[in-house]
């Protein structure tokens, strides 16, 4: 089948601009810095910040299993990855409309539902998203066109995180505000470029809605599929570089960083992804379950130093040791991420896959929400107790990722 996919080149290509473009909103809007940091500053209250990560996360993954079947009932899924980058440009609009017109509980409430739509949106193209790469683009090249989407969203990020520390004149909320207003267009772009997409026609497609027994498949999926149940357990223990970076920055915002501080940890979260991208997408493409359980192991011992730092360094010094942890724990994300992505995408065909993307990503959903509060709710007691959580469960991944059967390897 992968020797018939027609332009292939082009499509990567494609790919990569339009998933960069996306990576680029996301920098901008992102709920582990950005947002946080916007809310934080307009009096919106504590426990609508800390939500902002779990929303996030977990909307986007939860409706998949229901959607999938429409998503394959579809003779080209291209469209459906359109119509969820346009959602999430409106709705990043909308996010600027209203950081810049409230203040307080009321743009609390308006960010975190207006995210909770995003999050829907993006639900939609990231299931058509790995479908589309499925049919379009072979084995040994998935990795690269998604490390270099990564990198360039980070280029940007990099960017903007500069400017931030070193211009007295943008380091004023506002800035923030009109950036989140101006986002949209990037996905709005990412669109644009996606549509042109050579898609081959999918001749099994008969049309169809949504999946209402979507639960029931998916746990039929988890319980009779030992590989896919692997790999789900897997990917839950591995949240650990997922989450921990939102306890990096609140650990930066209790030592009395400004917005310059923030500026800081753009620059290491561009940073991180213009250097690891690529370099993620090589090695997932050579080895996906040792990328995960590499990445996994970087991320647990960065928050045990990262810990160890923060009790007996103090002072001016955490500053910049802080942006340096949050640096790595994202270049160690992006392994991850990558390599999971890459993955599942590997380890079935045709429309398997995308009812593997579904079932995976909405069971994480519910996971995520699981170990988010967890995980907050240790934090009561300090960022540390939910750091050193976090760590714990990302070694007992790094164990489960080394034992799953490797499907990455061009045959």
């Amino acid at each position: 089948m992968e020797e018939t996919m027609p332009n292939v080149k082009s499509n990567a290509r494609k790919f990569i601009a339009s998933h960069g473009l996306q990576n680029i909103g996301d920098q901008i809007i992102a709920a582990k810095t950005v947002l946080p940091w916007v809310l934080q500053a307009a009096g919106a209250p504590g426990f609508i910040i800390a939500m902002l990560v779990p929303v996030r996360e977990s909307l986007s993954m939860l409706p998949q299993a229901a959607f999938t079947p429409w998503v394959t009932a579809q003779k080209y899924r291209k469209g459906i990855w359109v119509t969820g980058a346009i959602g999430q440009g409106v709705t990043a609009v909308l996010m600027g409309i209203a950081a810049l017109t409230m203040t307080g509980l009321p743009l609390g409430i308006a960010i975190i539902t207006l995210l909770a739509i995003f999050a829907t949106f993006r639900s939609l193209s990231s299931i058509a998203s790995k479908d589309v790469q499925g049919r379009t683009v072979p084995k040994g090249a998935r990795g690269i066109i998604t490390g270099r989407s990564a990198a360039l969203g980070g280029l940007i990020s990099l960017v903007i995180g500069v400017s931030i520390s070193s211009f007295a004149f943008l380091q004023q909320p506002q800035i923030l505000e009109i950036l989140i207003l101006t986002s949209g267009l990037a996905w709005f772009i990412a669109a644009l470029v996606f549509r042109s997409i050579d898609e081959p026609l999918d001749p099994d497609a008969d049309g169809g809605g949504l999946n209402k027994a979507w639960w029931k498949d998916t746990w039929e999926l988890f319980r009779d599929h030992k590989n896919f149940r692997n790999f789900v357990i897997v990917r839950s223990l591995l949240l650990v570089s997922a989450l921990s970076t939102a306890f990096i920055v609140t650990l930066s915002q209790e030592v009395g960083n400004d917005i310059t501080g923030l500026g800081l940890f753009l620059v290491a979260s561009g940073l991180s992804a213009l250097l690891g991208g690529r370099i993620a997408g090589r090695f997932a493409d050579k080895s996906s379950k040792n990328a995960m359980s590499i990445g996994a192991a970087v991320a647990s011992t960065i928050i045990l130093l990262t810990l160890a730092a923060t009790h007996w360094i103090g002072g001016t010094a955490l500053q910049w040791i802080l942006p340096a942890s949050f640096f790595a724990l994202n270049l160690a994300h992006i392994t991850v991420r990558v390599a999971r992505k890459t993955y599942i995408v590997d380890m079935a065909e045709s429309d398997v896959r995308t009812r593997y993307v579904g079932a995976a990503n909405t069971m994480m959903g519910i996971i995520l929400l699981i170990v988010g509060f967890v995980s907050g709710v240790l934090a009561m007691w300090g960022a540390s107790a939910a750091l050193l959580f976090l760590s714990v469960i990302g070694f007992i991944g790094v164990f489960a990722a080394s034992r799953l059967p490797e499907v990455s390897k061009s045959k």
